[in-house]
């Protein structure tokens, strides 16, 4: 590590957003993302410092009510010098953001820092006893767009806490969050990688798109991405990515998303609540690199639940948002039916590996329990920069694929309707469950008139399909797949089921895990 200090590149990381390009052998070259790239390899050249600077004695005391009440003026907001339609905000450091963010401005190939000034923010109630230094620096960032109507800014993205990103497309509310890296996630020691800097190109008058550099630092790895985000009815976040392993990685999440899930139509168990349903988002949709698509039904597990989907260059996966009806929640302020649904489309060859869903028990609905991610067969090593590519999309809707898709999965005792309930204590009924599953969209419709000649492939990695029926269902203008499965003993199975005719699949494959104990 000659030639490098960590206390030299941190410093100079903090103090301007192009300081590290002397250590890196820069020059006055123009900003670009090489430039990022460049810093981001310099810092994986020395150890990660985990000690983040503290806040100064004002800050460090205030709870979350008294930091959300320190906001920044729109009236001071950037971007607007040329007349784009973009905004830049900027988040206050305090309560649980105390890492010092270097945030950048770009025109015309010069990046220049943004200065800390507390005349940038209305502090409303807040009361702080003493000045604020000069060099305090950012918790983080957000973005305004004319996203909903032409005459109105609206928040179109944020970047706060470690590398997460929310962002938002026509007529959505904020639910689920994106990631710029996660790494060791539903393992044990979990690391949080954080963006430590932003750079944002000052766009054009007619500008469609804003482009965001970012440099990420963590223990085991540094990083550099740029986004363009291209806001509309649904709102695409282009990703590139260039990675800085500090030492090998086994336990990488690439394009990782967050979630909850707390209780859903298959769920009777977890809270007394009016509300019938009570998520971010309700199932992980995979697009295979064979073709096929697969949606899992998302579960707020009684344990920690890890779930892999191996595959071969991936299409792509998401965590999506599919019920959208208000009498799905049935709540008046939260408005779960407009979260958005963020599907990841891959571009490149991304290799062999797995798709990883963690889902994880929770009791109330504030608590993220859900991540998914993509995760590499092979373990990159220390040293080795590694580069990808991808596209993140928030939408309320519509079909990803031409097939049908599952729209609602119930789970009931497999004993005909109107029979008498069998006791839970009853190892045997215990043993046997009844899956029914509703599709809709595709080519189902035609096939109403005849649900003969509609088939239910079904399977199970343990246990047996004890029968399988499909019934018309005019509602949803599909159809409702059962299938029986019982198993021999106390244990565990993955179920499937997709729809076919004639030879041709004519849905989604269905996934799901079951547990009988």
């Amino acid at each position: 590590m000659t030639g490098f200090s960590r206390r030299a590149v941190v410093s100079g990381l903090a103090a301007s957003g192009i300081a590290l390009s002397a250590l890196a052998g820069e020059g006055t070259s123009r900003f670009g993302f090489e430039t990022v790239e460049r810093q981001a390899e310099a810092l994986a050249r020395v150890s990660f410092d985990t000690i983040v600077p503290p806040l100064p004695a004002p800050l460090a005391a205030l709870d979350y009510d008294s930091w959300r009440d320190i906001r920044f003026k729109p009236d001071r907001a950037f971007l607007g010098e040329e007349g784009g339609p973009f905004r830049l905000q900027l988040f206050h450091r305090g309560f649980l953001y105390p890492r010092p963010v270097a945030v950048n401005l770009v025109r015309d190939g010069v990046a220049s820092p943004i200065a800390y000034s507390s005349d940038l923010f209305d502090f409303g109630r807040t009361k702080l006893s003493e000045p604020l230094p000069a060099d305090l620096g950012f918790a983080g960032i957000r973005i305004h767009a004319p996203l909903n109507k032409p005459n109105l800014l609206d928040e179109l993205m944020v970047f706060v806490g470690a590398s997460y990103f929310r962002f938002l497309g026509r007529d959505q509310l904020y639910g689920l969050s994106a990631r710029g890296i996660a790494m060791g996630s539903g393992g044990e020691g979990e690391e949080f990688p954080a963006f430590r800097a932003f750079w944002i190109e000052v766009p054009a008058k007619d500008a469609d798109a804003l482009t965001i550099h970012a440099l990420v630092d963590g223990p085991s790895l540094t990083g550099a991405f740029r986004f363009v985000v291209d806001p509309g009815e649904t709102t695409v976040v282009s990703v590139t990515a260039t990675l800085y392993p500090r030492k090998d990685l086994d336990q990488v999440g690439l394009a990782p998303l967050t979630s909850m899930f707390f209780i859903g139509e298959a769920d009777r168990g977890h809270a007394d609540d009016y509300r019938p349903e009570l998520h971010d988002s309700d199932g992980l949709q995979i697009a295979a690199g064979s073709g096929e698509w697969l949606w899992r039904p998302l579960d707020n597990p009684k344990a920690r639940r890890i779930s892999s989907f191996s595959d071969t260059n991936p299409r792509g996966f998401g965590l999506m948002q599919r019920d959208r009806a208000f009498e799905d929640y049935q709540d008046l302020e939260a408005s779960y039916e407009r979260r958005p649904s963020y599907f990841v489309e891959t571009q490149g060859a991304w290799g062999e590996g797995r798709v990883v869903l963690v889902e994880l028990p929770t009791d109330n609905e504030t608590a993220d329990n859900v991540v998914a991610f993509w995760r590499p067969a092979t373990p990159y090593s220390a040293g080795e920069p590694v580069r990808l590519a991808y596209r993140v999309r928030a939408t309320l809707g519509g079909a990803l694929h031409p097939n049908a898709r599952v729209l609602a999965t119930f789970i009931a005792g497999a004993t005909a309707s109107g029979a008498a309930r069998q006791s839970e204590t009853n190892l045997a009924s215990r043993l046997k469950r009844r899956f029914l599953i509703d599709f809709t969209g595709g080519d189902l419709a035609y096939f109403l008139p005849d649900p003969a000649k509609v088939e239910v492939v079904a399977s199970a990695t343990v246990g047996t399909v004890q029968a399988t029926s499909i019934t018309a269902n005019s509602h949803i203008g599909g159809f409702r797949a059962a299938l029986d499965i019982a198993l021999d003993g106390p244990g565990s199975t993955e179920l499937r089921v997709y729809l076919r005719a004639g030879g041709r699949a004519l849905s989604e494959t269905w996934s799901y895990p079951w547990t009988a104990a």
